[in-house]
């Protein structure tokens, strides 16, 4: 599909479907306005017989407006103008995409026009994309049975003639962050005997082909030498070979450090000898949404080619009970040296990633951010909205907390205290893989924190954000537009 911008008035344009909105007190926006006046009060009419009354979300499609080169026209419901803003913005802009003709070919949204505090001419451009392409998301990758090919080919967002710059830019980070997205949906959403490590390591060796990054897909024996043997605990239990995905991008200054994101690659969990319960486990093939997050978002960084060096790190494995499988009280050796006593397997994440967290230390990186389905614990703490913040910097959460709110993809900050860490205490090693019930989303980020105290470091919990569950299944590309968005701001500064 092609995006483009544009500028010119509503009434002149030859399109199958022009989108202009209406507040609830029958308010036309301005190129609503324009139509209107060109028709000879077409719209007025129609909303003084009550076909539409403005309210959030509501749409109705004209034909054939007199004096009006479109087709069709799609009034969208922008709901009071007073309480007008983002979030409103973003929901009358799904109703839209969701209402548009199946016929047509080409559409216009007369969108960026609507003036409200909390969005820039960027944002409200960049959205477009973004919604755009979530609203018509299709999960059909083993369907046998096709969905109708769309008709729409292209569409075409207005501005006026001196933003058409400002928009081309902001359209194009829309654009490239959607594919990220797209790319991280479509790998969390395919069951785990398709979507194994060695699949992860074809997908990453593709986008290097594609983009020119460096890749590096490590094995068993690779990873042996390494001395990961907390990693390598994780897939013993398992036939499905394990991987270490490792991806450079060097755009940036010689002398500029690396940022590093680090994703959780389990992809499938079982819970190990610790196995979870039957109900909703099919859900835990998205167990790797941490290594899609990282896949997506330098699918982003390729696509609009950041002038930033950034390490994308993946380890991957299974998790599976047999006679091989990791027992609960285990001690493995991490590549750190440190000991763990592992009392429950199904706190697995924490065991890859710590190795991998040592792993970036070879990079130097300026910061590394780890980004994983962690704990069912954060779900109860946050719910489905927001992912969780911990750091071992403030500036850096707060970095990464300011990026989720411009790519309306939220997180919140969690304390990270060390009042917390003597619920990891053993026995009989370094540390505990878990420190009990009470706050079990803190007590595994202060488990990874023990691996992570030579660099500035955040973990992203993001089990109650990367995918849905019930009627609208599947996964949800998150948090790739809040890292893009960090990269972004990052690349401007570097």
């Amino acid at each position: 599909m092609e995006f483009s911008i544009k500028s010119g008035n509503p009434e002149k344009q030859h399109s199958d479907c022009l989108i202009v909105g209406v507040f609830e007190d029958k308010k036309l926006s301005d190129s609503a306005k324009l139509l209107d006046e060109s028709s000879l009060g077409a719209i007025s009419a129609m909303i003084k017989a009550g076909d539409m009354n403005g309210e959030l979300a509501s749409t109705l499609l004209m034909h054939q407006l007199p004096n009006v080169m479109a087709k069709r026209i799609l009034l969208v419901g922008l709901g009071e103008e007073k309480s007008f803003a983002a979030k409103q913005y973003l929901k009358a802009l799904r109703a839209a995409v969701k209402a548009i003709p199946s016929v047509a070919k080409d559409v216009g949204f007369y969108f960026t026009e609507l003036r409200f505090n909390g969005m820039t001419l960027h944002e409200k451009t960049a959205q477009i994309a973004e919604v755009f392409s979530d609203a018509t998301y299709q999960v059909n990758a083993l369907k046998s049975k096709k969905p109708t090919i769309v008709a729409l080919k292209k569409v075409v967002i207005f501005v006026d003639k001196i933003q058409e710059s400002d928009a081309s830019l902001a359209l194009a980070q829309g654009l490239a962050i959607a594919e990220g997205v797209k790319l991280a949906k479509d790998l969390g959403n395919l069951p785990g005997n398709v979507c194994t490590p060695t699949y992860l390591g074809k997908q990453a060796k593709q986008l290097a082909k594609d983009y020119g990054f460096k890749v590096d897909v490590l094995e068993k024996a690779e990873i042996e030498k390494l001395g990961m043997g907390s990693f390598l605990s994780v897939a013993q239990g398992s036939d499905e070979p394990m991987r270490l995905i490792v991806l450079q991008h060097k755009k940036g200054k010689k002398d500029q450090k690396p940022i590093a994101l680090v994703g959780k690659g389990i992809t499938f969990d079982t819970g190990g000898i610790s196995l979870k319960s039957g109900s909703e486990m099919d859900e835990m093939k998205y167990d790797m949404c941490g290594a899609a997050s990282v896949l997506g978002t330098f699918k982003t960084i390729g696509e609009l080619d950041l002038p930033i060096n950034a390490v994308g790190i993946i380890p991957a494995c299974d998790n599976m009970p047999s006679g091989k499988a990791l027992k609960p009280g285990d001690i493995v050796t991490s590549m750190s040296g440190q000991t763990i006593e592992v009392l429950n397997t199904d706190a697995e994440g924490r065991l890859v990633l710590c190795d991998a967290l040592t792993y970036a230390e070879r990079f130097e990186p300026s910061a590394v951010v780890d980004i994983a389905t962690l704990t069912g614990a954060c779900v109860i703490a946050l719910g489905h909205h927001a992912a969780a913040v911990y750091s071992n910097q403030d500036a850096l959460a707060a970095e990464l907390i300011a990026a989720g709110e411009v790519a309306y993809d939220r997180a919140w900050h969690m304390p990270l205290w060390e009042e917390y860490q003597p619920q990891l205490d053993s026995n009989f090693a370094d540390m505990a893989n878990i420190g009990g019930r009470p706050a079990g989303s803190i007590t595994a980020a202060c488990f990874l924190a023990r691996f992570a105290n030579k660099y500035d470091w955040a973990h992203l919990d993001i089990a109650g954000v990367a995918w849905k569950s019930g009627k609208a299944k599947g996964g949800t590309g998150r948090p790739v537009p809040l890292l893009s968005t960090f990269l972004i701001k990052r690349a401007m500064v570097e």
